[in-house]
């Protein structure tokens, strides 16, 4: 039969203590054996010792069991559990001598159920009253007396011992317990922050992709609509270009809120090539574009954050840098580096001022997430260059 594994600690206990259960009652059955099989005292007091120890099998089962499987066990019922047990066990081993057997069955509990204090009181009680008792009763000769008390301190420290140690493993027991227990809910709190954490990641991420592209989209449509209220009147051709433009930008912008849902590639490298995905990125924002190196195709991450910084500093440039200025992108192909560049001639400004925003924050988390880097310079009214450098792997020739 296969146990279920949040059942095989309660069941590797159940079985364990069956063997307690088989232990207590072999020294139970010696023990009722040894004294009517001895020779002496006469036969009616072997009997009455006998009997005495009779009831013991249904106190342990129907009291002394339920108190040594509790976790931990009640001391008050504990208690009342062994001097019943006691009461029932000195008369008869003061009675007959070969009653003591079942001290190997009475001293374990103690240390399982009591403090180390009350455990080696009860020790002492079950071990020496017995011998003290029977040495009143039948005097018997200083030899046998001399060897029962003996044994019986023997018994005692051996007992004491033992006990001590049975009350180690179980204080580790239930340390070990408790430890597992930190642990476990250690691991659910760290599952839980993991899952905060991987949360937050994806919201950060989800937000740079909205300020990349669908912001990015509607501040272009907005501009534009601006542009074309004060053309209508005077320049109709170039209202109507920018209309045709504001056309091709909200096109673009379902196009990126669908690729963001469907969770695909931009709309701009949707089979098309880094170069392209950049040519009529640059078209859109009147930019130049100038590619270096040869042209090879490289890891769809280091496409999507290299298209992804030109949108965001074309956008930057298109805001700040001035309506006279001239942007322009580079794109270099490298070994094992593919670096991509937006510089304009424009206001520029002081990088160490900029605080809070997506911009370059997100540029540069983008960047680094890829294992690359991202670098802006610029200087008020000297211009702005943006670099982006990703590490992508080396092509390497077929043989």
């Amino acid at each position: 039969m296969r146990i279920p594994a949040g059942l095989v600690g309660a069941y590797t206990w159940d079985r364990s203590f069956r063997l307690w259960d088989t232990y207590f009652a072999i020294v139970w059955l010696a023990t009722l054996v040894f004294v009517l099989g001895t020779d002496v005292p006469g036969w009616p007091v072997r009997v009455t010792a006998a009997a005495l120890l009779v009831p013991l099998i249904p106190l342990y089962v129907v009291v002394g069991r339920p108190v040594l499987r509790g976790d931990p066990p009640d001391e008050r019922r504990a208690l009342g559990f062994l001097a019943a047990m006691m009461a029932l066990f000195l008369p008869s081993a003061v009675l007959v001598g070969e009653t003591r057997l079942m001290t190997f069955a009475l001293v374990p509990p103690c240390f399982m159920t009591l403090r180390l204090r009350w455990a080696l009181g009860a020790v002492a009680v079950i071990n020496l009253v017995p011998v003290v008792g029977w040495a009143l009763l039948w005097w018997p000769s200083d030899q046998d007396v001399f060897f029962n008390s003996v044994f019986a301190v023997v018994t005692f420290v051996f007992s004491a011992a033992v006990g001590s140690w049975i009350i180690r493993i179980i204080e580790q027991s239930q340390d070990r317990a408790e430890l597992i227990a930190e642990l476990d809910a250690s691991r659910h709190e760290v599952s839980r922050l993991s899952a905060a954490h991987g949360a937050l990641a994806e919201r950060e991420r989800m937000a740079r992709e909205i300020h990349d592209t669908l912001a990015q989209g509607f501040t272009s449509l907005l501009m534009l609509v601006q542009a074309v209220e004060a053309e209508l009147e005077c320049d109709v051709p170039q209202a109507r270009r920018h209309l045709a433009l504001m056309d091709e930008t909200a096109r673009q912008n379902l196009a990126e809120a669908r690729a963001l849902v469907a969770g695909a590639a931009p709309a701009d490298l949707d089979g098309a090539s880094l170069p392209d995905a950049l040519r009529r990125l640059a078209a859109r924002h009147a930019a130049t574009l100038e590619v270096t190196g040869p042209v090879r195709p490289s890891p769809a991450g280091a496409e999507v954050v290299a298209l992804r910084s030109c949108q965001e500093a074309l956008s930057n440039a298109r805001k700040h840098a001035g309506s006279s200025a001239t942007v322009g992108i580079a794109l270099a192909y490298a070994e094992e580096t593919l670096t991509v560049s937006v510089r304009d001639d424009g206001h520029g400004f002081d990088p160490s001022s900029v605080t809070g925003g997506y911009g370059l924050a997100g540029l540069r988390a983008r960047a680094a997430e890829a294992g690359g880097t991202a670098r802006v310079d610029s200087t008020p009214d000297a211009g702005t260059t943006v670099t982006v450098r990703l590490p992508v792997p080396p092509v390497r020739s077929s043989s």
